[in-house]
């Protein structure tokens, strides 16, 4: 059955990878080869991969921090008003505050291997909605799974007749335009070996399943593969889609991680028993009401979703961070302070709200207090107003530290930012007394966790310190920076690149 949604029509800039603002030229594509010739590189063997490093739950708890490696996009990651949303990153955070572990997001950029970085430890777990394949089993171990989906053909409205089944596809020599090494090729290339004789159009990986329905969509290629929730949560807001027929049954989504991580695993599948379990009947599986949260607001309603494709989202498009990137550029241009930075700090302390108030006073876009600023209190309120003032204190506290290497600076600022510039005095005495580098982060990040504990805080000038808190407070925007310095260079590579690299010269179709 075709499911019917009302839907908006597509913005062609509404967020990143989605290919919208290009028009492709199919004529640009290379004659037939054949799928046995394809190079190393493309097909991404086992040996080209690197062997993991040793790095399992012990030492990712010893750094405290989880590295979720995904692709920018609206069933994954993006942001959401400046926000960090998406069904992948809220699950995987879900399991980090569970573990006392900080998240850190790592994008898979242009011309990079999301097994390669796990298995280098530039990451710890694939979270992009992966089909458990035997070809991805051979690179990382899978966790339980969390998901089951159907792969289906999806069509561009534009074609007529529309086919309706394989045989009709393959007659009317429609390509079907699919990643490499996305899981749909595979699936595709087991149907060419059972006898179908099918076009295979291979894409660049800068094209996701979702910036691939968007072209469809458009009319600027005629048909891809899709997962349903995908399809569904896309088909809801974008018009030119059609659904074909479903060439995989119950596929399996779960995370990838290293092989020689079995403590991470058993953690991971503990986390997800709890959330996702078959039953008999393994198209109904049992899911918990958090599990059931997510996919109501990512896939079926996709309220998320609705508007993170709202053409009216002016700051949601092609290489924006937050609803307040002039005016912190501005100020923070002025003052010699990285306006990432910036918007990092302020989606930590009022995710971006200008009216947030702390139980301790502070007030606006940077959690002002006002006693320590020549500002009305009202006007603290104002977003120019409290971003001037904030990155004021923020700059004071860089040039306080301005002897220190930029990393250690930034860290020390962020901290004092925080707790106030007398607890981290203190801990840095502390670090001395421990005959240490005070002008170490690291060191003095382990002073104040000590400082929560009363034998270290009744000599201290300042007395207890919320220790874990302000750590946290370091680790996360410096995480989340790294992320924004991320997503602006993918932007910055997503409006140059040209044309020609979007669709391979390989057009497949082999009898």
């Amino acid at each position: 059955m075709v499911k019917c949604y009302k839907k908006r029509a597509i913005s062609k800039a509404f967020g990143y990878f989605i290919a919208a603002s290009f028009v492709l030229s199919l004529s640009g594509c290379g004659d037939s080869d054949n799928l046995d010739d394809l190079t190393e590189s493309d097909a991404q063997s086992p040996n080209s991969i690197s062997e993991p490093v040793d790095r399992d739950l012990a030492e990712i708890k010893q750094q405290g921090v989880l590295r979720m490696i995904t692709y920018y996009s609206s069933n994954t990651y993006f942001l959401n008003q400046g926000i960090e949303v998406g069904f992948e990153y809220e699950l995987i955070r879900e399991f980090t505050r569970e573990n006392d572990l900080s998240l850190e997001v790592v994008i898979v950029g242009a011309d990079e291997n999301p097994f390669e970085l796990l298995n280098t430890g530039a990451g710890d777990v694939i979270a992009a909605n992966y089909t458990i394949t035997p070809e991805r089993k051979e690179y990382a171990k899978f966790t339980r799974p969390y998901n089951i989906v159907d792969q289906i053909l999806v069509f561009s409205s534009q074609l007529d007749p529309m086919p309706k089944s394989l045989e009709e596809l393959v007659d009317q020599e429609i390509p079907i335009s699919v990643r490499r090494n996305s899981s749909y090729f595979h699936k595709l290339s087991e149907l060419k070996d059972q006898g179908y004789d099918l076009n295979i159009q291979v894409l660049s990986d800068e094209l996701d399943t979702e910036a691939t329905l968007v072209e469809v969509a458009q009319g600027n290629l005629m048909a891809t593969v899709a997962d349903d929730n995908m399809f569904d949560a896309t088909n809801r807001y974008m018009d030119g889609l059609f659904p074909g027929p479903t060439i995989a049954e119950n596929d399996t989504i779960a995370w990838a991680i290293r092989k020689n991580a079995p403590d991470l695993e058993q953690k991971m599948n503990q986390f997800l028993y709890k959330h996702f379990r078959f039953t008999d009947d393994k198209e109904r599986p049992r899911r918990s009401t958090f599990l059931n949260i997510l996919r109501k607001r990512y896939f079926q309603e996709s309220t998320q979703i609705a508007q993170y494709y709202n053409p009216e989202w002016q700051y949601q498009s092609m290489g924006v961070i937050s609803p307040y990137d002039d005016v912190i550029r501005a100020v923070s241009d002025s003052m010699g302070v990285d306006w990432l930075l910036i918007t990092a700090m302020m989606a930590q302390e009022s995710e971006f709200n200008p009216k947030s108030k702390s139980w301790a006073g502070a007030v606006g876009l940077m959690q002002v207090i006002p006693r320590f600023v020549d500002v009305e209190y009202e006007e603290l309120y104002d977003p120019a107003t409290n971003i001037r003032a904030g990155v004021k204190i923020f700059k004071e506290h860089m040039e306080h530290y301005s002897y220190m290497d930029s990393t250690n600076q930034i860290s020390f600022s962020l901290a004092a930012y925080n707790s106030g510039m007398g607890h981290i005095a203190d801990a840095r005495r502390l670090v001395i007394d421990q005959n240490k580098n005070p002008n170490e982060w690291e060191n003095v990040a382990d002073a104040l966790l000590k400082l929560m504990q009363r034998r270290y805080y009744q000599n201290a000038r300042h007395g207890f310190a919320r220790g874990i808190e302000t750590v946290q407070y370091v680790n996360e925007i410096l995480n989340r920076y790294r992320t924004y310095e991320t997503i602006m260079a993918l932007s910055e590579r997503q409006q140059n690149r040209s044309v020609s690299g979007i669709i391979s010269n390989r057009n497949f179709n082999q009898p």
